[in-house]
């Protein structure tokens, strides 16, 4: 299956982030188009020109606050005087964007016959400046405001209005009580935009209440909103549900039996599903003193989600699973993610398994891959294991495991993999949806096991499909592009850290510099710039290695019940060792066209994860103002500071005026705000 053309949108956004011009060979180069794609591409950056959002030189920049002369807007409401405003739809200057004002002439009739501008609509325009704010005349509309809305419901004056959740939407919805549909203020909706306007505003029509009221809908609508925003896909098709509802338990037949084995899973406590499952012994092998045999089971998604049928479909569109703190938006119903292709306790369950040997160094001696019936002997969290382990407990399970994590950790430090361990907040919510705590997950001994037991098996995974020559969805990491090296050096040496710019690039050198933050106050900071430097780690089926890691071969197995890109590797193993069904067809499609895809759904889930967490964390603090926190900061600009507060990680901005009673201007090279007089 391949993934699709890049669209228009994806194609603008890489032009944006790519420095320098961008032509149509940059693009074909980026996309992996084909040749007879070209026209295609052609086609796409004429549309663009035409519709205003690209120059005819493929960049469009706004540099120092300015505007050019014609260019995209869109409507974002009235003034106190009822003058129409608008914003340049692409505005890339620093901090808010000039006033644009819709020309009189133009206001309350067409423009080329296609009605009057109202709240979200967008045009090409023609501006003139005129001191400090712009006016624009509307040469050609490019689109209306959306037809369906999601919002929060409000009365006002007993005039029911719904209040968009999209911070880029200016504008209300006017709700009359006959089309509320019962709703209740403060609930989170879901609006048609319906035609003509009241008071200046648009009229709509409530057509599903999603959440009960609350500010900004209460914290549970916060996985709505994201969802909404993000466009994620939330419901399987019926073939696909009643695929996966008659999906059963599956025989030995010639499967290896490690029935007897005790494997168990280890994740944290708030875990909703269990793909994975290891096990650890000392070699007894003379030839190998010190090595270690290890076990990696993987749930056997393979078996029960075929190339092409109604569940593959459904697992593709989402390209993986999106976890909320209250809810997950499974990549597989959850008759097979909690059920079948769940690694639960006591249960038989199918499995694709990994038996590794490492030897004392925890370099990998030899892998070997089986279709295999196993039985979970435990569920286990993190904080169990490791308890467990500095209490001389479970040591017939915990003892083996922390012996073969040391061996697999000292390979680890002597190939020089990046030592970034930034904390990751974790939401606590009760049975009615509010939130009662955001803490930063503590980091065990136990997650790194875990980690390097994956990472192993990925790495073999990998190995063996080079091997044998098979299709391979390689996991890929380049190091990082010489600007981002050169801005990161920049910020180091205000701080008296010192990156040589002759220096060969690897993640020992950047180790270095973390290792000389450490116990410092910088030490936070430093790691988050150091991560900012990072290349974005992709999907492809071109072998670049993986830059933070150190590795020359990597993968992705471990984890197919919520990765499209781990089924496809198993479906390769499967092909590639002959076991048996399931394995990728011969029409498997362009892997490079179907890599990018997969990232695109990835940065996808990925941004509709932190936009649930900042919403709860909002949530959180807005029953606080007032309450004092520790923070810090960890970004300067001209209109005040970027501050991350310790205890719940969430991210604020504490404008310029609102340091003192003196002058601040910043120096955004020391990354600090300097006051006139203190």
């Amino acid at each position: 299956m391949s993934a699709p053309f890049p669209t228009n949108q994806q194609i603008l956004e890489f032009i944006r982030e790519s420095p320098g011009r961008v032509g149509k060979r940059e693009i074909a180069r980026a996309f992996h188009l084909k040749p007879k794609q070209k026209p295609r591409l052609k086609q796409a950056l004429r549309e663009l020109e035409n519709s205003g959002q690209l120059g005819p030189k493929r960049k469009r920049r706004f540099p120092g606050g300015k505007l050019p002369s014609v260019t995209v807007v869109e409507v974002s409401g009235t003034d106190l005087d009822g003058e129409t405003l608008a914003r340049p739809l692409n505005w890339e200057g620093e901090g808010e964007p000039p006033l644009i004002y819709l020309a009189p002439e133009r206001r309350g009739r067409s423009a080329q016959g296609l009605g009057a501008m109202g709240p979200g609509d967008k045009a090409l325009a023609r501006l003139t400046r005129a001191g400090d704010v712009y006016e624009a005349q509307i040469i050609r509309r490019i689109s209306a405001a959306p037809s369906m809305v999601l919002g929060v419901f409000a009365v006002e004056g007993g005039q029911g209005r719904v209040r968009p959740t999209d911070r880029r939407a200016k504008s209300e919805l006017m709700v009359a009580t006959a089309d509320s549909k019962g709703a209740e203020p403060g609930d989170l909706v879901r609006a048609q935009v319906l035609p003509g306007r009241r008071m200046g505003l648009r009229k709509g029509r409530v057509v599903e209440r999603l959440a009960a009221g609350g500010p900004q809908g209460g914290p549970k609508s916060a996985s709505l909103i994201a969802l909404h925003d993000h466009a994620i896909p939330t419901e399987f098709t019926p073939a696909a549900l009643k695929q996966a509802e008659a999906a059963g338990p599956v025989k030995l037949g010639k499967r290896e039996d490690l029935r007897s084995i005790p494997l168990v899973t280890i994740d944290g406590a708030d875990a909703r599903d269990f793909d994975d499952a290891v096990w650890a012994a000392a070699d007894d092998d003379s030839k190998n003193q010190g090595g270690w045999k290890l076990l990696v089971a993987i749930a056997d998604v393979s078996w029960y989600v075929r190339p092409g049928d109604a569940l593959d479909s459904c697992a593709y569109q989402r390209g993986n699973s999106v976890y909320f703190p209250d809810r997950v938006v499974p990549m597989l119903p959850e008759a097979l993610s909690n059920g079948w292709c769940s690694l639960v306790a006591d249960a038989e369950r199918p499995c694709i398994a990994c038996h590794m040997t490492i030897d004392k160094h925890g370099e990998l001696v030899s892998s070997r891959f089986v279709r295999a019936l196993m039985k979970s002997k435990a569920r286990l969290t993190y904080e169990q294991v490791q308890k467990a382990h500095d209490a001389g407990e479970m040591a017939d399970i915990a003892g083996p495991l922390y012996g073969a994590y040391g061996a697999l950790a000292k390979a680890r430090e002597k190939r020089g993999a990046l030592e970034l361990d930034l904390p990751e907040r974790r939401v606590f919510i009760d049975d009615d949806g509010q939130v009662t705590g955001i803490k930063l997950r503590a980091r065990h001994d136990s997650h790194r096991l875990i980690e390097e037991f994956m990472i192993a098996a990925n790495v073999a995974a990998a190995k063996t499909l080079s091997k044998l020559k098979v299709p391979c969805m390689f996991r890929v990491h380049d190091e990082p592009s010489p600007e981002k090296v050169e801005d990161l050096r920049t910020f180091l040496s205000t701080i008296g850290i010192n990156l040589a710019k002759a220096q060969v690039l690897s993640p020992a050198v950047f180790n270095r510099i973390l290792l000389k933050a450490a116990d410092t106050e910088h030490s936070r900071v430093v790691s988050e710039v150091t991560l900012r430097a990072q290349a974005r780690a992709e999907y492809a089926p071109r072998n670049v290695g993986h830059f933070g890691l150190a590795l020359k071969t990597y993968c992705h197995f471990t984890s197919p019940i919520r990765r499209y890109a781990d089924l496809l590797v198993h479906r390769a193993l499967i092909l590639a060792l002959g076991l048996g069904e399931g394995g990728l067809p011969k029409d498997a499609g362009d892997f490079t066209e179907l890599g990018a895809y997969l990232c695109d759904t990835e940065r996808r889930a990925a941004a509709a994860e932190r936009d649930s967490v900042d919403r709860f964390t909002a949530a959180f603090l807005s029953e606080r103002i007032g309450a004092r926190f520790q923070a810090r900061v960890n970004g300067v600009t001209r209109f005040g500071l970027f501050v991350t507060l310790e205890e719940t990680g969430a991210d604020g901005f504490v404008a310029a005026r609102g340091l003192g009673d003196e002058y601040f201007f910043a120096d955004e090279a020391s990354r600090a705000m300097i006051g006139e007089r203190s």
